[in-house]
């Protein structure tokens, strides 16, 4: 079953066991997914692959709003956000840990032939696409640093 459709139905059921912040957040994931797939270009089409790409965006935002409402004292509105974010965290591919990322970098390095930190774009380049939607950008250029210091 395509995301969108995943997310549609989800809504409906968020809906009947009356669980307001899931119902919430799927509807604005939903607002995002219809704005994407009305865009010029689009062709009335949203790939499973785009939608991953909003939705980890909206989960980066919400991730970001938290800390900066636990940096206000606002805790209520940190927990708010953080209730959003795992409830988009459910659909999204699980992250790699530490050691898996770095594993995975250093196949990338070594397959590059890339031995200083140099060369970070080059890595950084293909890591990034190689590993859309398992790790974080953040995560993943400092592990490059790491590994080519």
């Amino acid at each position: 079953m395509a995301l969108f459709d995943q997310i549609s139905k989800d809504i409906v059921e968020a809906m009947k066991a009356k669980d307001a912040v899931r119902r919430d957040t799927l509807r604005n994931v939903k607002k995002y997914f219809l704005e994407a797939k009305t865009a010029p270009g689009s062709n009335d089409e949203l790939s499973d692959a785009d939608a991953l790409k909003i939705l980890q965006k909206l989960a980066k935002q919400g991730r970001e709003s938290a800390e900066i409402f636990k940096g206000q004292n606002r805790s209520d509105l940190a927990e708010a956000e953080m209730a959003q974010v795992k409830v988009l965290e459910e659909y999204l591919p699980k992250q790699l840990s530490e050691a898996e990322l770095e594993e995975k970098l250093k196949a990338i390095i070594n397959e590059l032939g890339v031995s200083s930190a140099a060369e970070m774009g080059k890595v950084m380049g293909v890591a990034t696409k190689q590993l859309a939607g398992l790790a974080e950008g953040r995560a993943i250029s400092a592990c490059v640093k790491k590994l080519l210091a």
